[in-house]
Protein backbone atom coordinates (compact mmCIF):
# COMPACT_ATOMS: atom_id res chain seq x y z
CA UNK A 1 0.00 0.00 0.00
CA UNK A 2 2.84 2.49 0.74
CA UNK A 3 4.71 1.42 -2.26
CA UNK A 4 1.99 2.25 -4.32
CA UNK A 5 1.12 5.65 -2.48
CA UNK A 6 4.58 6.27 -3.46
CA UNK A 7 4.62 5.69 -6.75
CA UNK A 8 1.35 7.86 -7.17
CA UNK A 9 2.95 10.67 -5.32
CA UNK A 10 6.49 10.64 -7.85
CA UNK A 11 4.00 10.71 -10.78
CA UNK A 12 2.37 13.56 -9.60
CA UNK A 13 5.32 15.20 -8.95
CA UNK A 14 6.53 13.94 -12.23
CA UNK A 15 3.62 15.68 -14.06
CA UNK A 16 4.10 18.78 -12.50
CA UNK A 17 7.74 19.25 -13.21
CA UNK A 18 7.18 18.11 -16.94
CA UNK A 19 4.26 20.67 -16.78
CA UNK A 20 6.47 23.50 -15.48
CA UNK A 21 8.88 22.67 -17.82
CA UNK A 22 7.02 22.79 -20.92
CA UNK A 23 5.85 26.40 -19.68
CA UNK A 24 8.95 27.27 -18.94
CA UNK A 25 9.82 26.27 -22.40
CA UNK A 26 6.98 28.88 -23.97
CA UNK A 27 8.86 31.88 -22.92
CA UNK A 28 12.03 30.95 -25.33
CA UNK A 29 11.65 32.64 -28.85
CA UNK A 30 9.87 29.95 -30.89
CA UNK A 31 9.07 32.20 -34.29
CA UNK A 32 10.70 30.47 -37.27
CA UNK A 33 10.51 33.57 -39.07
CA UNK A 34 7.40 32.76 -41.24
CA UNK A 35 4.21 34.28 -39.95
CA UNK A 36 2.04 32.52 -37.87
CA UNK A 37 4.51 29.64 -37.50
CA UNK A 38 5.97 28.65 -34.18
CA UNK A 39 7.36 26.02 -32.62
CA UNK A 40 6.23 24.29 -29.54
CA UNK A 41 9.02 23.37 -27.56
CA UNK A 42 6.74 21.87 -24.59
CA UNK A 43 5.66 18.66 -26.43
CA UNK A 44 9.05 17.35 -26.25
CA UNK A 45 8.99 16.83 -22.34
CA UNK A 46 5.32 15.88 -22.76
CA UNK A 47 6.36 13.33 -25.33
CA UNK A 48 9.45 11.92 -22.81
CA UNK A 49 6.78 11.70 -20.18
CA UNK A 50 4.39 10.14 -22.84
CA UNK A 51 6.82 7.62 -22.85
CA UNK A 52 8.55 7.09 -19.57
CA UNK A 53 4.91 7.15 -17.50
CA UNK A 54 2.07 6.40 -20.25
CA UNK A 55 -0.80 8.33 -21.48
CA UNK A 56 -2.82 9.08 -18.20
CA UNK A 57 0.23 11.02 -16.88
CA UNK A 58 0.94 13.00 -19.80
CA UNK A 59 -2.30 13.97 -20.88
CA UNK A 60 -2.62 15.72 -17.08
CA UNK A 61 0.82 17.23 -17.62
CA UNK A 62 -0.73 18.78 -20.83
CA UNK A 63 -3.68 19.87 -19.36
CA UNK A 64 -1.82 21.57 -16.97
CA UNK A 65 0.62 22.99 -19.45
CA UNK A 66 -2.63 24.51 -21.22
CA UNK A 67 -4.37 25.78 -18.45
CA UNK A 68 -0.92 27.45 -17.48
CA UNK A 69 -0.40 28.72 -20.56
CA UNK A 70 -3.90 29.94 -21.44
CA UNK A 71 -3.39 32.02 -18.43
CA UNK A 72 -0.04 33.00 -18.22
CA UNK A 73 0.11 34.05 -21.94
CA UNK A 74 -2.20 33.22 -24.21
CA UNK A 75 -5.37 35.72 -22.48
CA UNK A 76 -2.69 38.43 -22.12
CA UNK A 77 -1.30 38.35 -25.96
CA UNK A 78 -5.26 38.17 -26.75
CA UNK A 79 -4.98 34.61 -28.02
CA UNK A 80 -8.28 33.85 -26.51
CA UNK A 81 -11.16 35.18 -28.44
CA UNK A 82 -13.70 33.66 -26.61
CA UNK A 83 -14.54 30.61 -24.02
CA UNK A 84 -15.23 27.90 -27.03
CA UNK A 85 -12.26 29.13 -28.75
CA UNK A 86 -10.23 28.85 -25.55
CA UNK A 87 -11.16 25.72 -24.57
CA UNK A 88 -10.27 24.20 -27.56
CA UNK A 89 -6.88 25.48 -28.13
CA UNK A 90 -5.67 25.21 -24.57
CA UNK A 91 -6.79 22.65 -22.25
CA UNK A 92 -7.81 20.33 -25.00
CA UNK A 93 -4.91 20.80 -27.77
CA UNK A 94 -2.78 20.86 -24.84
CA UNK A 95 -4.12 17.59 -23.49
CA UNK A 96 -4.16 15.41 -26.84
CA UNK A 97 -0.46 16.31 -26.71
CA UNK A 98 -0.09 13.20 -24.28
CA UNK A 99 -1.79 11.09 -26.60
CA UNK A 100 1.98 9.66 -27.77
CA UNK A 101 1.18 7.54 -24.66
CA UNK A 102 -0.36 4.95 -26.18
CA UNK A 103 2.46 3.76 -27.43
CA UNK A 104 4.04 3.61 -23.85
CA UNK A 105 3.92 -0.33 -23.50
CA UNK A 106 5.18 -1.39 -26.59
CA UNK A 107 8.16 1.15 -26.35
CA UNK A 108 9.11 0.27 -22.42
CA UNK A 109 9.31 -3.33 -24.15
CA UNK A 110 11.44 -2.33 -26.65
CA UNK A 111 13.60 -0.63 -24.40
CA UNK A 112 13.65 -3.45 -21.86
CA UNK A 113 14.74 -5.87 -25.19
CA UNK A 114 17.31 -3.27 -26.40
CA UNK A 115 15.84 -3.72 -29.61
CA UNK A 116 17.32 -0.04 -30.94
CA UNK A 117 14.96 -0.27 -34.36
CA UNK A 118 11.22 -0.55 -32.51
CA UNK A 119 13.10 2.08 -29.82
CA UNK A 120 12.89 4.77 -32.25
CA UNK A 121 9.83 3.27 -33.92
CA UNK A 122 7.68 3.67 -31.53
CA UNK A 123 9.46 6.99 -29.94
CA UNK A 124 8.68 8.93 -33.40
CA UNK A 125 4.89 7.58 -33.36
CA UNK A 126 4.62 9.17 -30.51
CA UNK A 127 5.88 12.47 -31.37
CA UNK A 128 4.26 12.14 -34.27
CA UNK A 129 0.84 11.40 -32.82
CA UNK A 130 0.99 14.14 -29.95
CA UNK A 131 2.00 16.62 -32.92
CA UNK A 132 -0.64 15.69 -35.01
CA UNK A 133 -3.29 15.78 -32.19
CA UNK A 134 -2.60 19.03 -30.91
CA UNK A 135 -2.44 20.51 -34.36
CA UNK A 136 -5.75 19.49 -35.16
CA UNK A 137 -7.60 20.75 -32.31
CA UNK A 138 -5.45 24.27 -33.55
CA UNK A 139 -6.53 23.55 -37.08
CA UNK A 140 -10.20 23.42 -36.30
CA UNK A 141 -10.05 26.30 -34.21
CA UNK A 142 -8.52 28.23 -36.80
CA UNK A 143 -10.99 27.90 -39.77
CA UNK A 144 -13.98 28.70 -37.17
CA UNK A 145 -12.60 31.74 -35.02
CA UNK A 146 -9.41 32.65 -37.01
CA UNK A 147 -11.08 32.33 -40.70
CA UNK A 148 -11.45 36.40 -40.63
CA UNK A 149 -7.52 36.71 -40.64
CA UNK A 150 -6.90 34.66 -43.84
CA UNK A 151 -5.70 37.27 -46.89
CA UNK A 152 -8.33 38.41 -48.99
CA UNK A 153 -9.70 35.37 -51.29
CA UNK A 154 -8.24 33.03 -49.11
CA UNK A 155 -10.13 30.04 -48.14
CA UNK A 156 -10.34 29.68 -44.32
CA UNK A 157 -9.00 26.62 -44.09
CA UNK A 158 -6.26 26.83 -46.83
CA UNK A 159 -5.31 29.82 -44.37
CA UNK A 160 -5.46 27.52 -41.11
CA UNK A 161 -3.57 24.89 -42.83
CA UNK A 162 -0.87 26.88 -43.78
CA UNK A 163 -0.19 28.27 -40.58
CA UNK A 164 -0.73 25.28 -38.48
CA UNK A 165 0.72 22.89 -40.65
CA UNK A 166 3.83 24.84 -40.85
CA UNK A 167 3.77 24.96 -36.88
CA UNK A 168 3.34 21.22 -36.84
CA UNK A 169 5.92 20.65 -39.84
CA UNK A 170 8.32 22.96 -37.36
CA UNK A 171 7.29 21.19 -33.91
CA UNK A 172 7.26 17.73 -35.42
CA UNK A 173 10.51 17.54 -36.99
CA UNK A 174 12.45 19.27 -34.06
CA UNK A 175 10.65 16.97 -31.17
CA UNK A 176 12.06 13.97 -33.42
CA UNK A 177 15.45 15.11 -33.78
CA UNK A 178 15.40 15.67 -29.64
CA UNK A 179 13.85 12.61 -28.79
CA UNK A 180 16.22 9.78 -31.31
CA UNK A 181 19.12 11.90 -29.36
CA UNK A 182 17.39 11.50 -25.86
CA UNK A 183 16.47 7.83 -26.15
CA UNK A 184 20.00 7.20 -27.87
CA UNK A 185 22.09 8.97 -25.48
CA UNK A 186 19.86 9.01 -22.53
CA UNK A 187 17.78 6.36 -21.94
CA UNK A 188 17.04 6.72 -18.54
CA UNK A 189 15.37 9.19 -18.72
CA UNK A 190 12.50 7.01 -19.95
CA UNK A 191 12.73 4.52 -17.43
CA UNK A 192 10.65 4.99 -14.50
CA UNK A 193 12.28 4.67 -10.85
CA UNK A 194 10.47 1.64 -10.14
CA UNK A 195 12.17 0.10 -13.31
CA UNK A 196 15.65 1.20 -12.82
CA UNK A 197 16.63 -2.02 -13.57
CA UNK A 198 17.58 -0.51 -17.05
CA UNK A 199 19.28 2.36 -15.87
CA UNK A 200 22.70 0.88 -17.04
CA UNK A 201 21.82 -0.34 -20.20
Amino acid sequence: MMQTTHKHLQIVLEVAIIAAFAMALEYIPHKTGISGVEMSYGLIPISVLALRRGVGPAMAAGLTWGLLDMLLIGIGEGSVLNVTQGFIEYPIAFTVAGLGGLFYKPFQKALADNAHAKILGWTWAAVVLGVVAKYLCHFYAGIIFWGSYAPKGMPAWIYSLAVNGGSAIATGLLGLIVLTALVTMAKHLFLPKATGRLAAN
